[in-house]
C-alpha cells in the first residue's frame, strides 16, 4: 500500500525517548511528560501497511486482510546521502519501536543512522505490535518475557553468574532490576507474540520480500537475536533483494534454543528450529521435503561457558541463495551469546555461507549484553555496523 501519513518528527514520542534539563523527573516512563524534550533528531516519517493478502472468514461470511507487516519509512529531511537503505527487524519483545530510542532515553539507532544519511525501514514482524494480529483467535498469544529472564539473560546476568562472562557486564543502564526505572521501561516494552512460529515465518518470508521489492534499491536488513531468521528467509527468498545480512546476536541457534544457564538444566537447552535455522524449510541443496531429512551430530564439549553445538553430518547439504547475501554476526562479550553463537556461525559455514563475526571484545568494546543496541555504548556499536556497510 502507498503512504498513508508523513510528518515531521522530533524522534518518537515513546516515554522512553525523553529527556529534560530536570533529569530526575524524565526517567523512564516519566518521561513521557510534556516538560521532558527528546534526544532525537528531526526525521521524516511515513508509514505503510505491506504484504499480507484477503482471506476469507466463515464466521463472519466475508474477508479480512491477513498477514501484512506494519512498515515505518524514517528520512533524512534533506534526502538520504547513502545508495543503500537499512530495514530493521527486531524478534518481537519488544517490537520495531525498540530501534528508536533507548529506555534510558538516548538516542536510538534510528536517528543514528538516519543522521548518517540513511533511508530507515522499520517493521513490527507479523502478529506482534501494529502488524497483523488475527491469527490470535486461533493461536494464543505467548509471554514476551518475565521479570526473572530479562533480569538474568538481559540486563544483569552479573548478579547471578550463570556463565562465565556474565560477571563482565557493565553497559546496561540502571542496575537492571525491578524497581529501576530503566528496567521498567524497557520491561513495559515487551509486548505478547504469536505462539505460531510457522505462520509466523511464512508471512515475514512474503511480506518482507514484498516490500523489499517495494523499496527498489538493494537494502541491508540488520536484525537483533530470534529476529535473524527473518533475514535469511528472506535471502533464500529474494536474495537479489538483499545487499547485506546484518545480525546482532542471532538468536536462531541451530535445532536448539541456549540460554547462559546451567547445562544439566532443562531450562538451558530445548529443541528448536527442526530446519536448522528455522522452523520452516529452507531452498537446502540436495532438496529436502521436510526437514526431519536433515541429519546432525553434536559438536563439542558443553559447558556454562562454551556450549556444544548442533551440525549437519558429512556431507552437508548446502544453502545456495542465502551464501549469496555477505552475513555478519555481532556478539557482546559479556552476553550468554558469546558462548554459543559459534554454533550459527558454524553451521552457516558448513552450509557453504560466507560469514564474519565481530567479537566485540576482540576491538575494544567491552560489556555488553544481548541487547547490546540499547545499553550505555550503543552509538559505539552502530558506528561498528555503519563501518562494516561501507566496507560492504
Amino acid at each position: 500500500m502507498k503512504m498513508i501519513a508523513s510528518i515531521l518528527l522530533r524522534g518518537f514520542t515513546s516515554a522512553r525517548g525523553l529527556v529534560a534539563s530536570n533529569y530526575s523527573s524524565c526517567v523512564g516512563t516519566k518521561a513521557v511528560s510534556a516538560e521532558c524534550s527528546s534526544r532525537e533528531i528531526p526525521i521524516a516519517r511515513d508509514y505503510f501497511y505491506v504484504g499480507g493478502q484477503y482471506v476469507y472468514e466463515s464466521a463472519y461470511s466475508s474477508s479480512i486482510y491477513s498477514d501484512q507487516i506494519y512498515v515505518e519509512k524514517l528520512s533524512p529531511p534533506q534526502g538520504a546521502s547513502q545508495s543503500s537503505p537499512l530495514l530493521f527487524v527486531n524478534a518481537g519483545v519488544p517490537s520495531g519501536a525498540a530501534w528508536l530510542n533507548t529506555p534510558d532515553g538516548r538516542q536510538g539507532w534510528a536517528s543514528y543512522f538516519v543522521e548518517q544519511g540513511y533511508l530507515v525501514y522499520i517493521v513490527d514482524i507479523t502478529s506482534v505490535g501494529r502488524s497483523s494480529q488475527d491469527e490470535k483467535a486461533i493461536y494464543p498469544m505467548k509471554i514476551a518475557s518475565t521479570v526473572e529472564i530479562t533480569e538474568n539473560d538481559y540486563t544483569a546476568p552479573e548478579l547471578i553468574v550463570p556463565y562465565p562472562q556474565a560477571v563482565n557486564h557493565t553497559q546496561w543502564p540502571g542496575n537492571g532490576t525491578k524497581g529501576d526505572p530503566y528496567f521498567d521501561a524497557f520491561m513495559a516494552a515487551m509486548i505478547p507474540l504469536t505462539s505460531n512460529s510457522t505462520a509466523q515465518e511464512l508471512s515475514m518470508k512474503l511480506a518482507g520480500c514484498t516490500l523489499l521489492s517495494m523499496i527498489g534499491e538493494p537494502t541491508y536488513i540488520v536484525s537483533h537475536s530470534a529476529g535473524a531468521t527473518y533475514p535469511l528467509l528472506m535471502s533464500d527468498r529474494c536474495p537479489d533483494l538483499i545487499k547485506g545480512s546484518i545480525n546482532l546476536e542471532p538468536g536462531n541457534t541451530p535445532f536448539q534454543n541456549l540460554v547462559g544457564n546451567s547445562t544439566v538444566s532443562a531450562v538451558g537447552r530445548s529443541s528448536a528450529r527442526a530446519c536448522g535455522l528455522s522452523a520452516t524449510l529452507l531452498g537446502y541443496d540436495p532438496p529436502i521435503t521436510n526437514c526431519s531429512q536433515l541429519e546432525t551430530i553434536v559438536i563439542g564439549s558443553d559447558t556454562p561457558g562454551n556450549r556444544s553445538c548442533y551440525m549437519q553430518t558429512s556431507p552437508a547439504r548446502q544453502l545456495p541463495n542465502i551464501a549469496k547475501v555477505p552475513y555478519v554476526a555481532l556478539t557482546g562479550a559479556a552476553s550468554p551469546h558469546i558462548t554459543y553463537d559459534h554454533c550459527t556461525i558454524d553451521y552457516l559455514n558448513q552450509a557453504g555461507v560466507a560469514t564474519d563475526w565481530i567479537k566485540l571484545g576482540d576491538i575494544g568494546i567491552e560489556g555488553n549484553g544481548h541487547f547490546l543496541y540499547l545499553e550505555k555504548n550503543s552509538l559505539e556499536i552502530a558506528a561498528v555496523v555503519d563501518r562494516w556497510i561501507r566496507e560492504h
